[in-house]
């Protein structure tokens, strides 16, 4: 007998090495008591979201629609509706990060324009410590100008088709603590940005950033030493686990949670917020821009890749819907409704994570709102194996959410219509 119960229970035990999955976390259980009952109503009447919001928890599903109304003077005043927002409840923000990236970038560009640097300063890129690459500068003038690297041509890569090399070199040219000391003076000490884009980069790693070289005058004039993060701050919410296993190297399999815990941080009411400080002076962050600086935000974060003019991206891959996933779904080929409809928009994609802040302005009919969401697309809860549910599940909810919004402002009653002049293309 006690041979046969041996037999009977290694039958039910796993081999070495085989498969163990590990147990989900429990379910996250959102406090709807705050949910706007104007934006539960339009996603509940449409039958296409239903099987969306079923699944909500397991999505991560988070929303803020702000609905803007004008005075007589045209000064906007905001609304926001929300849905599922869960500050504390982690998303990876993937390329969203490079909103906060670009204007510090901008904001810390002003301390060199005594020594002549500006936006189209030639900048190389040195390196003084392990996971660090150089952007060499040539003696002669690129041909090419949009080839150059420059603050501003990082910008313009970042905005148009989020670039992720050329928010390497930004995250480096700020440097992590200063950019943390930003998103603290704009308010949000829950925010982190602690990582480039590049695989292999551990936290000790990151918090090392290049050296910098600008050339006013083609000349080697205006140097930044490398920089070094001695006071990292604690990840906001503790240890973030995510999924039950994500493939490491080699495409192992790993049956563990993937780790985010140092990974960036960066809610979807914080980018939100940010997005609205750039384009409406005054009603966010304080931010320490430029009117030029604000007006090149403005332009890049609007304009498809192709009408940009940007000789880089002149290839088919960069179609117009690119990164415009709100309304549009990233489809290559889908119209617009007007000749003037603009989503002014940051994008994040990523570990199955999809989102994108945007503000849609649509001058000829005076529409304009802010919409936001993100969701997670993962139905095997394996990270990184590339295998995420983006086509069949997230771009299209995005795409039918916008439109839905889209439509319902395009019906509403605003007692001063608004002049969107600043955001005609």
């Amino acid at each position: 007998m006690r041979i046969l119960a041996f037999i009977l229970l290694s039958c039910f035990l796993p081999a070495a090495g085989a498969w163990r999955p590990t147990p989900q976390p429990a379910r996250h259980i959102y406090d709807s008591s705050n949910d706007s009952l104007l934006l539960d109503s339009l996603l509940r009447a449409q039958t296409a979201f239903d099987s969306i919001l079923r699944k909500a928890g397991e999505l991560n599903l988070q929303i803020i629609y702000t609905q803007i109304d004008r005075d007589a003077q045209n000064r906007p005043t905001f609304t926001r509706h929300t849905w599922h927002l869960d500050p504390k409840r982690y998303f990876n923000p993937a390329s969203l990060v490079k909103l906060p990236v670009c204007i510090a970038a901008l904001e810390k560009l002003h301390r060199y324009e005594a020594q002549g640097v500006t936006l189209e300063t030639p900048m190389a890129t040195g390196v003084a410590h392990r996971c660090q690459t150089p952007v060499r500068q040539s003696r002669r003038p690129n041909p090419d100008p949009d080839r150059t690297a420059s603050v501003g041509n990082y910008i313009r890569r970042m905005l148009l088709v989020s670039d992720n090399d050329a928010y390497n070199r930004l995250y480096e040219f700020v440097g992590q603590r200063d950019l943390h000391d930003r998103l603290a003076a704009w308010q949000m000490p829950t925010a982190r940005i602690t990582n480039r884009f590049t695989p292999g980069c551990d936290s000790v790693a990151n918090r090392h950033t290049n050296p910098a070289t600008f050339y006013p005058a083609g000349r080697p004039a205006v140097a930044q030493p490398p920089a070094f993060n001695a006071r990292p701050l604690p990840p906001p919410y503790g240890r973030v686990r995510v999924g039950r296993g994500y493939r490491a190297a080699g495409n192992r399999l790993i049956a563990l949670p993937f780790d985010f815990t140092n990974a960036n941080h960066l809610s979807l009411e914080q980018v939100t917020t940010l997005l609205q400080g750039v384009l409406f002076p005054g009603t966010g962050p304080e931010l320490h821009l430029a009117a030029s600086d604000r007006q090149l935000l403005i332009r890049y974060l609007g304009l498809a890749p192709h009408e940009s003019g940007y000789s880089l991206y002149r290839a088919k891959g960069y179609y117009d819907r690119y990164k415009k996933y709100l309304f549009y779904g990233r489809q290559p080929k889908a119209p617009y409704p007007t000749d003037d409809l603009r989503s002014f928009n940051i994008v994040g994609l990523s570990y199955g994570y999809v989102a994108d802040c945007a503000y849609f302005a649509e001058p000829s009919t005076g529409t304009e709102f802010m919409l936001s969401a993100v969701l997670y697309v993962n139905r095997d809860g394996i990270l990184n194996d590339g295998r995420y549910e983006y086509e069949s599940v997230g771009w299209p909810f995005l795409r039918d959410l916008g439109l839905m919004i889209y439509q319902l402002e395009k019906k509403r009653n605003k007692p001063n219509p608004p002049d969107l002049s600043e955001f005609h293309p």
